[in-house]
């Protein structure tokens, strides 16, 4: 097993490094605590202590929202700075309609993710495909052969 491990681990190193992996991550896991939190029930010996907002479909939809665009951001690295923007948008939201955005766990991960994925670059190191070979300048007049040529 360990020649394919370090075959599959090489494919990701290199998968990985073609995109905002890291910004994809952090907005990925900027959703969970988003989602999970307003429907949360905490035991506390007989104690239930319930986390449940009003808006327990807006957090829902921001905590979807925000791992649909982890995903994408992995799989669509142009669209990058579109997901930052709204990652950072969604992040501030959240901080209003669920639980603080998440106790400030889903707040500052979305931010960081969201900053990160808008910063992102493409490799300048990769080989960038051949450029075609100029037109020469020389016009048809020179490539003309005939009896006023001369």
């Amino acid at each position: 097993m360990g020649p394919a491990l370090g075959r599959w681990r090489r494919g990701f190193r290199a998968w990985r490094s073609g995109r905002p992996f890291w910004a994809g991550l952090l907005i990925l896991l900027a959703g969970g605590p988003i989602l999970y939190f307003p429907y949360a029930h905490i035991q506390l010996g007989s104690l239930t202590v319930a986390m449940s907002t009003v808006s327990g479909a807006g957090s829902l939809v921001i905590g979807l929202l925000l791992i649909v665009l982890g995903i994408t951001v992995w799989f669509q690295p142009l669209v990058r700075v579109f997901v930052g923007v709204a990652t950072i948008i969604l992040s501030l939201v959240a901080l209003v309609i669920s639980n603080f955005g998440g106790f400030g766990l889903g707040l500052i991960l979305g931010l960081l993710g969201g900053a990160l994925a808008i910063a992102w670059t493409f490799d300048k190191a990769a080989p960038e495909p051949a450029a075609p070979a100029p037109a020469s300048d020389s016009g048809p007049e020179s490539t003309t052969v005939g009896p006023g040529s001369e």
